[in-house]
Protein backbone atom coordinates (compact mmCIF):
# COMPACT_ATOMS: atom_id res chain seq x y z
CA UNK A 1 0.00 0.00 0.00
CA UNK A 2 1.80 3.13 -1.14
CA UNK A 3 1.43 6.26 0.95
CA UNK A 4 0.75 9.47 -0.98
CA UNK A 5 -0.04 12.84 0.65
CA UNK A 6 -0.53 11.18 4.04
CA UNK A 7 -3.03 8.62 2.74
CA UNK A 8 -2.54 4.89 2.16
CA UNK A 9 -3.85 4.34 -1.35
CA UNK A 10 -4.91 0.79 -2.34
CA UNK A 11 -2.06 -0.95 -4.11
CA UNK A 12 -4.21 -3.32 -6.18
CA UNK A 13 -6.02 -0.52 -8.02
CA UNK A 14 -4.88 1.42 -11.09
CA UNK A 15 -3.03 4.59 -10.14
CA UNK A 16 -5.66 6.91 -11.68
CA UNK A 17 -8.32 5.24 -9.49
CA UNK A 18 -6.11 4.89 -6.39
CA UNK A 19 -5.38 8.64 -6.37
CA UNK A 20 -9.11 9.32 -5.94
CA UNK A 21 -8.85 7.95 -2.38
CA UNK A 22 -7.13 11.22 -1.47
CA UNK A 23 -9.63 13.86 -0.29
CA UNK A 24 -9.78 16.61 -2.90
CA UNK A 25 -8.70 14.52 -5.89
CA UNK A 26 -11.44 13.33 -8.22
CA UNK A 27 -11.41 11.62 -11.58
CA UNK A 28 -10.50 14.68 -13.65
CA UNK A 29 -7.72 15.81 -11.31
CA UNK A 30 -6.30 12.27 -11.13
CA UNK A 31 -6.28 11.98 -14.93
CA UNK A 32 -4.53 15.36 -15.32
CA UNK A 33 -2.00 14.46 -12.64
CA UNK A 34 -1.10 11.14 -14.28
CA UNK A 35 -0.73 12.82 -17.69
CA UNK A 36 1.39 15.68 -16.33
CA UNK A 37 3.82 13.32 -14.63
CA UNK A 38 3.90 10.88 -17.54
CA UNK A 39 2.98 7.75 -15.59
CA UNK A 40 0.96 5.05 -17.33
CA UNK A 41 -2.60 5.28 -15.95
CA UNK A 42 -3.06 1.50 -16.24
CA UNK A 43 -0.16 0.84 -13.85
CA UNK A 44 -1.09 -0.57 -10.44
CA UNK A 45 -0.29 1.64 -7.46
CA UNK A 46 1.93 -1.00 -5.80
CA UNK A 47 4.16 -1.25 -8.90
CA UNK A 48 5.13 2.44 -8.90
CA UNK A 49 8.77 3.25 -8.27
CA UNK A 50 9.91 5.58 -5.49
CA UNK A 51 10.72 8.25 -8.07
CA UNK A 52 7.18 8.11 -9.49
CA UNK A 53 5.63 8.23 -6.01
CA UNK A 54 7.74 11.24 -5.03
CA UNK A 55 6.84 12.97 -8.32
CA UNK A 56 3.13 12.41 -7.63
CA UNK A 57 3.48 13.71 -4.06
CA UNK A 58 5.39 16.79 -5.26
CA UNK A 59 2.74 17.51 -7.92
CA UNK A 60 -0.05 17.24 -5.35
CA UNK A 61 1.76 19.55 -2.90
CA UNK A 62 2.41 22.15 -5.59
CA UNK A 63 -0.79 22.13 -7.70
CA UNK A 64 -3.67 20.57 -5.73
CA UNK A 65 -5.43 21.60 -2.51
CA UNK A 66 -5.97 18.20 -0.90
CA UNK A 67 -6.42 16.29 2.38
CA UNK A 68 -5.79 18.24 5.60
CA UNK A 69 -5.42 21.61 3.92
CA UNK A 70 -8.74 21.19 2.07
CA UNK A 71 -10.56 19.95 5.20
CA UNK A 72 -9.20 22.89 7.20
CA UNK A 73 -10.26 25.32 4.47
CA UNK A 74 -13.80 23.88 4.44
CA UNK A 75 -14.13 24.17 8.23
CA UNK A 76 -12.86 27.76 8.10
CA UNK A 77 -15.39 28.65 5.40
CA UNK A 78 -18.29 27.20 7.43
CA UNK A 79 -17.05 28.96 10.59
CA UNK A 80 -16.91 32.26 8.69
CA UNK A 81 -20.49 31.81 7.44
CA UNK A 82 -21.71 31.06 10.96
CA UNK A 83 -19.84 34.03 12.41
CA UNK A 84 -21.28 36.59 9.99
CA UNK A 85 -24.77 35.19 10.62
CA UNK A 86 -25.79 34.70 7.02
CA UNK A 87 -28.56 32.32 6.01
CA UNK A 88 -26.18 29.53 5.02
CA UNK A 89 -24.32 29.91 8.31
CA UNK A 90 -27.54 29.63 10.30
CA UNK A 91 -28.54 26.48 8.36
CA UNK A 92 -25.14 24.94 9.12
CA UNK A 93 -25.49 25.85 12.81
CA UNK A 94 -28.98 24.33 13.06
CA UNK A 95 -28.01 21.18 11.15
CA UNK A 96 -30.53 21.76 8.37
CA UNK A 97 -30.09 21.54 4.57
CA UNK A 98 -28.05 24.49 3.31
CA UNK A 99 -28.80 24.58 -0.41
CA UNK A 100 -32.53 25.19 -0.58
CA UNK A 101 -33.86 21.64 -0.26
CA UNK A 102 -37.30 21.08 1.21
CA UNK A 103 -37.54 20.08 4.87
CA UNK A 104 -41.23 19.27 5.33
CA UNK A 105 -40.46 15.80 4.00
CA UNK A 106 -37.07 14.19 3.39
CA UNK A 107 -33.92 15.97 4.71
CA UNK A 108 -33.39 13.02 7.07
CA UNK A 109 -29.65 12.96 6.44
CA UNK A 110 -29.21 16.47 7.85
CA UNK A 111 -31.99 16.43 10.46
CA UNK A 112 -31.19 13.01 11.89
CA UNK A 113 -33.56 10.31 13.12
CA UNK A 114 -37.22 11.29 13.47
CA UNK A 115 -38.30 12.70 16.83
CA UNK A 116 -41.95 11.85 17.36
CA UNK A 117 -44.11 14.68 18.67
CA UNK A 118 -47.36 13.83 20.46
CA UNK A 119 -50.41 14.49 18.31
CA UNK A 120 -53.36 16.69 19.25
CA UNK A 121 -56.05 15.28 21.50
CA UNK A 122 -59.35 14.60 19.77
CA UNK A 123 -62.59 16.22 20.98
CA UNK A 124 -63.91 12.88 22.36
CA UNK A 125 -60.82 12.31 24.51
CA UNK A 126 -61.06 15.77 26.07
CA UNK A 127 -64.46 15.08 27.74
Amino acid sequence: MPRIAGVDVPGEKRIDVALQYIHGIGKTTADRLVQAIGVDAAKRAKTLSEAELSAIAAYIDKNVVAEGQLRRQTVQNITRLRKIGCYRGLRHARGLPVRGQRTKTNARTRKGKRKTVAGKKSVKEMR
